[in-house]
């Protein structure tokens, strides 16, 4: 009787075994499916801009006239690539220190309360919906550009003031995690030497965390190269190659959500926002390729 309990058990065990694995199995299938489907849809929308004959690579990459409704259209994505580069580095420039001097209050200079104090802010600011970031730079930041440098406030300072904002708390947490995993005893080390704490801070724990700390700033900046409405609201959307930061500009995302819904599938202006987005696409897989090899180095 205890013979067949004991088989019984094991059968179930099986069972319940052979149902999670072939669970797990579908789901990955399906994700790997979704992920492929939509590389190949976005790859083939975007490649037929250049297979038509409508535009060359090179014409579009770097040409610098953007009139697709014209009589002869031009479809130069130059300014747009440009504009979310600019205000991408900027964003990054911006974000970066202020996240790592928040990561290091937290974990090294008062890791009690200070990370009580900035937790619930950083969750907050991560929170946040786009289009509230974009109405307050709308409403707070361009006046105050505009009142206080040259230019109309709306521009590539704005947007990347903006930006900056929405991509600190994913730098922060990621910097805060790597922080706080490092070991003790390298610490303890170096005070054990007589170091001070602003010598451990800077010649211990940021050299020995920067692979991760570099990865929070990367995934950041993938982020804000791919942000289109808060941008949008504050950029000043004008199809040309800014000269200042205090000049109206435009991004790849701007674009593309102004004029998706305003062309016809199939035509030459959509096939030119579909290359865009096979742009935006690829620069998401050339920032996972540098978190991938930072992670790599990331060896604490």
């Amino acid at each position: 009787m205890r013979v067949k309990i004991k088989n019984s058990r094991i059968e179930k065990h099986h069972i319940e075994d052979f149902v999670g694995r072939t669970y797990m199995s579908f789901c990955v299938l399906l994700l790997i499916t979704i992920i492929v489907s939509m590389v190949y849809f976005v790859a083939s929308k975007g490649i037929s801009t250049f297979t038509s004959g409508d535009v060359s690579v090179k014409d579009f990459l770097f040409g610098t006239k953007w009139s697709p409704e014209a009589d002869t259209p031009s479809f130069g994505a130059f300014p747009f690539i440009t504009g979310s580069f600019l205000v991408t580095l900027l964003a990054a420039l911006i974000a970066s220190p202020l996240s790592l001097c928040a990561a290091l209050f937290m974990t090294e200079i008062v890791p009690g309360w200070g990370k009580k104090l900035l937790q619930p802010v950083i969750e907050l600011l991560a929170g946040i919906p786009s289009v509230v970031y974009g109405f307050i730079g709308l409403s707070v930041i361009v006046p105050f550009l505009r009142n206080n440098l040259p230019g109309q406030g709306i521009g590539v300072a704005a947007g990347a003031l903006v930006l900056s904002v929405m991509i600190l708390p994913t730098i922060t947490s990621v910097a805060a995690d790597a922080l706080a995993s490092l070991p003790q005893n390298l610490k303890e080390s170096s005070y054990a030497l007589g170091a001070t704490r602003w010598q451990t801070i800077s010649r211990v724990i940021i050299p020995t965390t920067f692979p991760a700390i570099m990865t929070g700033i990367v995934l950041g900046m993938a982020r804000a190269f791919g942000e289109a409405l808060a941008v949008q609201m504050v950029i000043g959307n004008a199809p040309f190659v800014p000269k200042s930061l205090f000049e109206s500009a435009s991004t790849l995302t701007s674009v593309i959500t102004l004029g998706m819904g305003n062309t016809t599938m199939g035509s030459a202006h959509n096939n030119a926002l579909w290359s865009m987005a096979l742009v935006l696409m690829l620069m998401t897989f050339v920032f996972v390729f540098f978190v991938r090899l930072l992670e790599r180095r990331n060896k604490i």
